[in-house]
């Protein structure tokens, strides 16, 4: 760690304007500071291990803090604040109209938020001490009770969600130059559908690290069958979905109707006779969604559920299941998926007398 040189605690202050805001009944008062002060006055207190007041920490992630690391050392820094407590009794902030000085005091700050962040920090400086005079936003309260620490923890941590990563280019149009966006949207796509309970998905895909038995459909065959879709000359684009919002309401309602076809008749609660939930059944359904369906859909202007019902139009006498597939190879199954959904758009055509010349 690069020496942090600050002369005694009683000479050495930090002053600066502020902003003052409530969090609740808890005043909080929120300013820029340089780097190297902040990892100078903090600490952390890990809830079960320490025990005093404020302390709801986790234990650090070491793999999470080289991430972080290597981030900064990028030349990436951090927009969102940090959030302290502060907890010395010997040397109190000084408020005024204007402005708040905080006395340089080491272990002084105990982090309610951003302990990896700080951490990285720490490691990165260690490598380019420079980036120890950058600023950073810091949040900070005063004398706060576990109770009250404990409500600013849970606040940013369940009741707020991070934006989707893949966002940023539908706000800012940087698909184009960047070549994991597919793979961060598809990414995207899955956790909402996966997490929303209106979804025909909901709680079907399996993330790495579940429970054994959670899911049923592989994260990496949801983005593998998605990706090159996703891409500036792929399918979504070329009919005008290039947000996050309509493609996921674009592949949410495509199974919604495959589901209101499926479930009368029992097979789609499933798990060993549900195509669909088998990495070959669910890759041939995107197959024909990208392929086929999509322009189809975007000739009629609707992506509805009602919509799609009325294309697909399978017979419940006749539906596809795994049973039906049993004995042939994954690409083959995929294929055969693939097939039977587009059975249903050559069904739905006109008799040849039917026609206009």
């Amino acid at each position: 760690m690069p020496k942090l040189k600050h002369p005694a605690p009683s000479l050495n202050k930090y002053t600066t304007a502020y902003f003052a805001t409530r969090f609740g009944d808890i005043p909080a008062y929120t300013f820029s500071m340089r780097v190297r002060d902040l990892v100078f006055i903090h600490y952390v207190a890990v809830r079960g291990v320490d025990e005093e007041e404020g302390a709801v920490q986790r234990v650090l992630s070491k793999a999470r803090i080289s991430k972080i690391r290597d981030y900064i050392l990028d030349g990436n820094i951090f927009f969102n604040s940090f959030i302290l407590n502060w907890t010395d009794q010997n040397y109190p902030l000084e408020l005024n109209d204007d402005e708040i000085s905080i006395p340089l005091i080491p272990s002084s700050a105990q982090v309610i938020d951003g302990q990896h962040r700080i951490t990285g920090l720490l490691e990165a400086m260690k490598e380019k001490d420079k980036i120890g005079n950058q600023e950073v936003i810091v949040t900070l309260c005063q004398n706060l009770s576990t109770k009250q620490a404990a409500g600013i923890f849970l606040n940013i941590n369940t009741e707020q969600r991070p934006v989707p990563k893949s966002l940023i280019f539908d706000l800012f149009g940087e698909v184009d130059n960047n070549p994991t966006h597919a793979i961060n949207r598809a990414t995207d796509i899955a956790e909402q559908l996966n997490d929303d309970a209106e979804s025909p998905l909901y709680k079907l895909i399996k993330f790495p690290g579940t429970p054994r038995g959670v899911g049923k459909i592989e994260l990496s065959t949801f983005v593998a069958a998605l990706k090159k879709h996703l891409e500036k000359d792929g399918e979504f684009y070329r009919v005008k979905l290039k947000g996050l919002d309509g493609q996921k309401a674009a592949i949410g309602n495509f199974f919604s109707a495959i589901k209101a076809f499926y479930e009368p008749q029992k097979i789609w609660q499933s798990a060993s006779n549900n195509p669909f939930f088998k990495a070959a059944g669910f890759s041939g359904a995107m197959d024909f969604l990208c392929d086929k369906l999509l322009l189809k859909c975007a000739d009629k202007k609707s992506f509805s559920v009602k919509t799609i019902k009325s294309i697909l139009n399978l017979s419940e006498a006749t539906l596809l299941t795994w049973e039906d597939l049993q004995g042939t190879d994954g690409k083959t199954a995929r294929k055969k998926v693939n097939e039977y959904l587009s059975s249903s758009l050559t069904s739905n055509l006109a008799d040849q007398d039917e026609y206009e010349f």
